[in-house]
């Protein structure tokens, strides 16, 4: 007898901070269990009223009784408006914290279980202490794993995964999209472009990271360098909550001409230091700059991003949809996006059913098996 929705004991809560995201992931878990997707859906609606005083609450319209609930939140989409004392606001990550609180405390103890799904980690890069400052990170962390059914915490590109020692009660998975983006890349890259390329950390946080990468393109076919930046900055100045890099020394093979560039990293901000990156490397002769990050949160705009394409600096930048990106944005001709909605479905559906996640943390045999037949297909022609 085939299953139905009501037999299923999942559902999906997707603020709006991350409605989009969540359509698509319902999409997923509908084909994962074989329903008809016209007919069903995991995602339980939601009211999210927010007041002139600047209050807010969340209602939750469908029962959530002995159900294993996963809530998805983007705490980095300022695009929702909301009016306070007759002022616009756009929500901050501290206003969508509030109301992911707010929907676990709407289950009123009802949910069987409480996991919470945040791409996008609150405070991320708030985890350690240098002076007299709060370890905000680690603090939101605790608060949730003392609020009772939260079961486990699923994000994506921890800025440091240690941040888990916070937390003593409930489950931390810290998962990659690094397969998602560079099978979108190794796609749309030609041969000649991935036969010699160089993977480059853009400062000494990024260098794990980039050796991820170049372990993934570990092919016979391609000649692979490897290269670091190291920042320095000038701790006698805070310019807009950071210390300004004023230098950026490289460690690596210093003759790049004709190589690929490729720059991987959390996230992107406001761009400012991988502009000084993206112009070293092309001092140093790599022909094209390619960057990949997790997140872009482009704090200052794209415009500067598109005067370096224009001027081909740089040849494009490959990210993700886990995290509120513009739609004029997303036409950018060097924005390339990665959809990993089905790398949530699948992240939940084996959660929820108590299957292993080793395959989704660790595999990184995908784009050494995409490379090679791209090569194949290549030398048939």
């Amino acid at each position: 007898m085939k299953k139905q929705i009501n037999d299923i004991n999942l559902r999906l809560i997707a603020f709006d901070s991350a409605s989009d995201l969540g359509k698509k992931i319902d999409e997923h878990l509908l084909r994962m269990y074989n329903l008809d997707k016209k007919k069903n859906t995991f995602i339980i609606p939601i009211k999210q009223n927010y007041f002139e005083d600047g209050h807010f609450k969340v209602e939750i319209d469908e029962t959530v009784r002995g159900k294993d609930v996963f809530m998805l939140t983007d705490i980095g989409n300022y695009s929702i408006e909301y009016k306070m004392h007759g002022f616009i606001n756009h929500t901050s990550p501290n206003d969508l914290m509030q109301q992911l609180k707010d929907g676990i405390g709407a289950c009123n103890f009802h949910a069987k279980n409480i996991n919470i799904v945040m791409p996008l980690l609150f405070a991320g890069r708030q985890h350690r202490r240098n002076t007299r400052e709060n370890l905000a990170c680690g603090m939101m962390l605790h608060e949730l794993d003392t609020m009772s059914r939260v079961k486990s915490f699923i994000t994506f590109d921890a800025h440091d995964q240690g941040v888990e020692h916070a937390i003593h009660n409930m489950e931390f998975d810290n998962f990659f999209p690094t397969n998602q983006i560079l099978k979108q890349m190794i796609n749309d890259l030609s041969i000649n472009r991935l036969k010699k390329i160089v993977f480059v950390a853009p400062d000494n946080g990024a260098v794990g990271r980039r050796n991820v990468y170049l372990n993934s393109f570990n092919s016979k076919n391609i000649h692979r360098e490897a290269g670091s930046f190291y920042k320095q900055r000038d701790y006698n100045n805070l310019v807009d909550g950071k210390y300004p890099v004023i230098a950026h020394d490289y460690s690596g093979m210093k003759n790049l001409e004709g190589y690929t560039a490729i720059v991987s990293d959390d996230m992107i901000s406001s761009g400012g230091s991988m502009f000084d990156v993206i112009d070293e490397l092309n001092k140093l002769g790599v022909k094209y700059v390619y960057l990949v990050t997790t997140f872009t949160l482009f704090t200052r705009g794209i415009d500067k991003f598109n005067e370096y394409y224009k001027d081909k600096k740089f040849a494009g930048l490959y990210t993700t949809n886990l995290s509120y990106i513009p739609e004029d944005y997303k036409k950018a001709r060097w924005l390339h996006v990665a959809d990993c909605s089905e790398l949530v479905a699948e992240i939940i559906y084996n959660i929820h059913n108590d299957l292993s996640i080793h395959n989704i943390l660790i595999d990184k045999s995908l784009p050494v098996k995409l490379v090679e037949e791209k090569f194949k297909k290549a030398k048939k022609k």
